[in-house]
């Protein structure tokens, strides 16, 4: 595979046109040789632009793309969900890995819960894959990508960023380095809990029952012991729907970023991305909805449970 190949697929992806199956059988091989090198805590050095929930509202990627900067001009990390509940999971999904192949140093895309066979086959992404392809395949292999993904990102030392939350069994960042997560998504543990967790203002101490079924609730008295220990300044994280587009928490250490506006075409909510610059200077970019959102209807893939399940 070229340069020119990943140019051309790009490109085709951008015009939110799907390529053949045997080129993403390809593209995959490349990206699990790129993603296989990565951490479970991979370092990104600032500035970064990080992103929350995309859910395959893929005109809302671009979107976010025309506000925030076109890749490789912007280094962006994305926070996991790249898939499920849109309408365009596969050309979401492809296009962030063809640039992550293109520009590997730009680009860190990190799991998030719905990054899962167990999940996509539920919310949208395996019914999607065999509508446009006719099979399973691109969706087998796009799972087996995303066993390679990383789990959590540190932004200069400083910025911790991960899809959900913390873990009664994680103290440290070195716990989680050690974790094998070449796997499906364990329903539970230290690899679910990262993946699944919530963040809760009604928690001081200790850990609470997650509504979701999976991961637990944490609070300012987890939170801030942890970032002592590991000497962080914040945790960014995204995973819950929040209608602001972001939401600072427990004395500014823990923000969700959410980047899906309109989600599911329906909530009303708008979207965010929040910029780092080199010194770590936050700033915080709101969107909405791409116009051509409108063009969508109502699919039977957005149905579900209520929002906390998601």
């Amino acid at each position: 595979m070229t340069m020119s190949d990943i140019d051309r697929q790009i490109q085709s992806l951008l015009d939110c046109k799907i390529i053949s199956e045997a080129e993403v059988k390809e593209l995959c091989l490349k990206a699990r040789e790129i993603l296989v090198e990565e951490s479970n805590v991979q370092r990104v050095d600032a500035p970064v632009t990080v992103c929350g929930d995309i859910h395959g509202q893929f005109w809302d990627l671009k979107k976010l793309f025309e506000v925030g900067g076109e890749c490789p001009k912007t280094n962006y990390l994305f926070m996991g969900d790249f898939v499920d509940r849109g309408n365009h999971s596969v050309e979401t999904f492809l296009l962030l890995l063809a640039l992550k192949v293109r520009y590997p140093d730009r680009i860190t895309l990190i799991r998030g819960n719905h990054e899962s066979r167990q999940i996509t086959k539920v919310y949208g992404f395996y019914d999607e894959c065999f509508q446009k392809y006719g099979s399973a395949n691109v969706w087998r292999y796009c799972c087996e990508i995303f066993d390679y993904l990383s789990l959590s990102a540190i932004i200069d030392d400083r910025i911790f960023c991960v899809h959900g939350g913390l873990s009664p069994s994680i103290n440290t960042i070195d716990q989680i380095r050690t974790i094998d997560r070449m796997q499906e998504v364990p329903h539970n543990g230290a690899m679910c809990d990262l993946l699944w967790s919530d963040p809760d203002p009604d928690i001081y101490t200790g850990w609470g029952l997650s509504p979701r079924g999976a991961g637990f609730l944490f609070g300012e008295g987890v939170t801030k012991p942890f970032l002592h220990t590991n000497g962080l300044e914040m945790i960014a994280r995204a995973h819950q729907l929040v209608m602001e587009g972001y939401k600072l928490m427990f004395d500014d250490t823990v923000v969700t970023v959410w980047s899906a506006p309109n989600y599911c075409y329906r909530c009303g909510n708008v979207a965010a991305i929040l910029e780092f610059d080199s010194t770590l200077n936050r700033k915080f970019t709101i969107f909405r909805e791409s116009d051509r959102n409108s063009l969508n209807t109502k699919s039977p893939q957005r149905e579900g449970p209520p929002d906390y399940f998601l």
